[in-house]
């Protein structure tokens, strides 16, 4: 059983496919047999990806920084938390607990989480796959900009091949397969 980490939004005002599209990725990855990592929130994408997992039996990691739990949006559900001193560090532990990243639709958060894993795999730091999930084209514009920075060599192709994207989760899934035990 591997450790997936899903990227998503934490909002609260997201239209209800947004959510219901969370969910379905946290149950497929129950289903899969996977634990989900998340960014350890009880909102938005977040906490629907969550609750996603576990209502198809799954188990849940969330690790969320301290300055969240007191915010009161801390998924008091999820069979493991753990808490960080920063957001910084939070990245960091979701990164040393993951097996992979699959990235769905998302605001800045979710770009920061996305950068910093796939940052860290272009430095060789680790090797873990990581999917971006272009739903109904969402994430077309920053593909497009990523190809035109290679274009421009601001961005070596091998680094850009180093993140898989498609536009269904099933395929998200069936693309980490291969690379999980």
């Amino acid at each position: 059983m591997a450790a997936i980490c899903v990227f998503c939004a934490s909002s609260r005002t997201l239209d209800r496919r947004w959510l219901d599209l969370a969910a379905e990725t946290g149950a497929e990855i129950a289903r899969r047999g996977h634990t989900l990592v998340s960014g350890g929130g009880c909102v938005g994408m977040m906490g629907a990806v969550a609750d996603g997992a576990r209502s198809a039996g799954g188990t849940t990691l969330g690790v969320i920084p301290q300055s969240l739990v007191d915010l009161e949006v801390a998924d008091l559900a999820s069979d493991e938390l753990l808490v960080t001193g920063s957001m910084a560090d939070r990245k960091t532990l979701m990164i040393e607990k993951s097996d992979a990243f699959l990235t769905l639709p998302g605001g800045l958060g979710t770009l920061d989480e996305l950068f910093e894993v796939w940052t860290t795999a272009t430095l060789a730091l680790h090797t873990k796959p990581m999917v971006l999930v272009d739903v109904d084209g969402f994430y077309r514009p920053l593909i497009d900009w990523l190809a035109g920075l290679a274009d421009r060599n601001f961005l070596k192709p091998a680094g850009l091949g180093l993140l898989t994207v498609v536009d269904t989760i099933p395929a998200a899934l069936d693309a980490l397969t291969p690379h999980l035990t």
